[in-house]
């Protein structure tokens, strides 16, 4: 049986090669999803049929990740900012809300910051940024450390990837990523591990693009002036949701971006970790929704001042 169900459709298109995605439905303007680094559009299995009732809900999978192979492109967060742009003009017929996870919310936050017109408001989910190293978790830092390695990461990605298996990769991301695994709906898990065997079994890509996604997103959060700037230059309304007990992004990384950009929402989510949508979809769905209808409500405001004052002009 299809892990996506009976009321959500899988689509191949073109954008600069193939790219696999789902499309959760609704209508209106499109909320894209942005999964993280070792991710895939199943990440937002468990929100993205709710979002569609805010509009047409679409989850991709970034070339290199999911089952959308890098065919010639870079998985590069800066290239991938530049493709999802293109995504966005071809699949989405933007602008979109886009709604990025950990190194999906740096890739959706460059992208913004390029491309303003294409993204009406923007939620980062736990978004890869500048940490005080001293709060990250030791088991997060050591991986990265050695992902860095050329050589040494390809052999440590291939080597732990046939130890544990498609189960065991699943249960280490579920820790790791989790303050309570359990909560992780079963079918949500049963999804992650059928698309793990899927991939170790024929998607040769993988582990390459895999390294080059988390050697290009170490390289953007270390460079902190071009990271900020980047940041300044967003001029989409943003909502950061952030789990208070995340080991990979510490919470004190969002908590500089709301320092930076006062007029960003963060919404903090107690005993969560690092993939809200997935632990606490009911509490992701709500806090996003809150914010899209207060901005919708404030947009609303604006345009009805503005059209006030116009008229007062005309008639004077």
């Amino acid at each position: 049986m299809d892990e996506l169900g009976a009321s959500v459709a899988r689509h191949v298109t073109d954008v600069n090669g193939p790219v696999h995605f789902v499309d959760f439905g609704g209508g209106g303007p499109a909320i894209v999803l942005v999964h993280g680094l070792g991710g895939s559009a199943i990440n937002w299995l468990g929100v993205g049929p709710a979002l569609a009732r805010s509009g047409r809900t679409i989850a991709v999978d970034l070339p290199g990740f999911g089952r959308t192979p890098l065919g010639g492109r870079s998985a590069r967060v800066a290239a991938q900012a530049e493709w999802l742009a293109r995504f966005i003009e071809s699949v989405a017929a933007g602008p979109a809300v886009v709604v990025g996870n950990s190194m999906g919310g740096l890739i959706a936050m460059m992208a913004a910051a390029a491309e303003p017109a294409l993204i009406s408001r923007l939620v980062l989910a736990a978004p890869a940024a500048p940490s005080p190293r001293a709060r990250i978790h030791p088991a997060v830092l050591a991986a990265f450390l050695i992902y860095a390695m050329p050589g040494v990461g390809r052999w440590y990605v291939e080597r732990r990837s046939a130890r544990l298996g498609p189960e065991g990769l699943v249960r280490d991301m579920l820790r790791m990523c989790c303050v309570d695994p359990s909560r992780v709906a079963a079918e949500l898990r049963d999804a992650h591990v059928s698309l793990a065997a899927e991939r170790l079994a024929g998607m040769p890509w993988g582990p390459a693009a895999f390294l080059e996604a988390a050697r290009s997103t170490v390289s953007a959060i270390t460079r902190r002036r071009r990271f900020y700037e980047m940041a300044r230059r967003i001029a989409a309304p943003v909502l950061l949701i952030h789990g208070a007990r995340d080991r990979l992004v510490p919470l004190e990384a969002a908590r500089r971006l709301a320092r930076l950009r006062p007029e960003w929402t963060l919404e903090v989510l107690d005993d969560v970790g690092h993939v809200a949508q997935m632990e606490t979809p009911n509490r992701f769905v709500d806090a996003m929704t809150r914010w899209m209808d207060a901005t919708s409500a404030k947009g609303r405001a604006c345009e009805e001042i503005r059209t006030s004052g116009w008229r007062r002009a005309a008639t004077s």
